[in-house]
């Protein structure tokens, strides 16, 4: 759904999608497996600089709710996982903040994106607010085992007959001048 600020002005514009699995590109790490629900609003929002200028952001408020899949951390076996978000998101025109020189932000300034041209595509702020709302490593389980460094078997579901650490030869020079200072 493309919402555009012309019909914005007009007034406001409510939402309410359902994306299916294979309509919303999150990446080749993270698979949309229900699909997405979004209900919202989109209004625009009008902020006087100065006598002449007048910027229209787009204002998004609404809620989202998926089932997506990753994979685990440790393991790399599949990990699915529900996302339910609230937001509340402003964008700004791009270009509209460029200043000459180097200026420091706000943190409220660190909130706002920027949309291009004459609107804002739906589906890429949902995706936004999808991602965010993941884990930066998402685990199977507290106790989940890993692979093996070795042979990279899952030792969650095999065991494997790999010695226990193997030493890289680059450190048998730091080895040795431990051993003498052990003397």
């Amino acid at each position: 759904m493309f919402i555009k600020v012309k019909d914005l002005e007009l007034r406001k514009m409510e939402f309410d999608e359902t994306l299916a699995s294979g309509t919303l590109d999150l990446g080749q790490d993270v698979k949309l497996k229900l699909p997405l629900r979004a209900s919202g609003y989109a209004e625009v929002v009008k902020e006087n600089r100065g006598a002449h200028l007048v910027v229209e952001d787009i204002r998004l408020v609404g809620k989202l709710s998926a089932q997506v899949e990753s994979r685990c951390a440790r393991c790399l076996e599949p990990v699915a996982s529900t996302v339910a978000e609230e937001f509340d998101l402003i964008y700004r025109p791009l270009g509209v903040d460029t200043r000459g020189e180097e200026v420091s932000i706000s943190r409220a300034e660190t909130e706002i994106g920027y949309y291009q041209g004459d609107g804002l595509l739906l589906q890429d702020a949902l995706k936004e607010q999808v991602l965010l709302a993941l884990p930066a490593r998402q685990i199977c389980s507290e106790d989940c085992k890993g692979l093996c460094p070795h042979c990279g078997r899952n030792l969650n579901t095999e065991t494997c007959d790999c010695a226990g650490a193997v030493t890289d030869s680059r450190w048998t020079a730091l080895e040795d001048i431990r051993k003498k200072l052990e003397r």
